[in-house]
């Protein structure tokens, strides 16, 4: 198996996560809170794929999907079209409203877009220096990698707030 087949098998994870975290919900299941200060499965959704829609375009030197292709204009958030859900409290969580089919619709483009630049790396590729802000600096495989395990955290957190909604029922 090549680095880039091993990404691809990390990035194909968390896309089954996100389509079980979503998979037949309505607005009100995608917005419920178990307190008022939590996350929604909405919120989670949608952040870890700005993250990664951020992440990846600044890798591959590339606007992001979330505007090239008006997913923005499409959610229709009050929002500033930069916003990632970083440090995102109580209110603008709760801002954040999708239906299950645009949250996995958003999601697949920007994985289209992960993976067309995935598959492409070579090991040497991996090597690269990408943010020279942290010490030590940052290199491509380190991002491409702290990307996953982040998104994996939220299709996590996603997951236990269906849980806990399943459960209220």
């Amino acid at each position: 198996m090549t680095s880039a087949q091993l990404l691809t098998d990390g990035y194909e994870r968390v896309r089954e996560a996100v389509y079980e975290a979503v998979d037949g919900l309505d607005e009100h299941a995608l917005t419920f809170r178990i307190d008022p200060g939590a996350n929604t499965i909405a919120w989670l959704i949608w952040h870890l794929t700005r993250v990664q829609d951020d992440h990846i375009a600044d890798v591959a030197g590339t606007e992001q999907v979330w505007t090239a292709q008006d997913w923005y204009g499409r959610f229709g958030l009050p929002l500033d079209e930069r916003a990632t859900g970083y440090g995102d409290g109580p209110d603008e969580v709760a801002l954040v409203r999708a239906s299950a089919e645009s949250l996995s619709g958003y999601y697949d483009a920007v994985h289209e877009r992960t993976l067309d630049f995935v598959r492409e790396l070579t090991d040497a590729d991996l090597a690269e220096v990408v943010d020279t802000r942290w010490d030590p600096p940052v290199t491509l495989a380190v991002r491409l990698v702290s990307v996953i395990a982040d998104d994996l955290q939220h299709a996590g957190q996603a997951a236990y707030v269906r849980g806990v909604f399943d459960r209220t029922r």
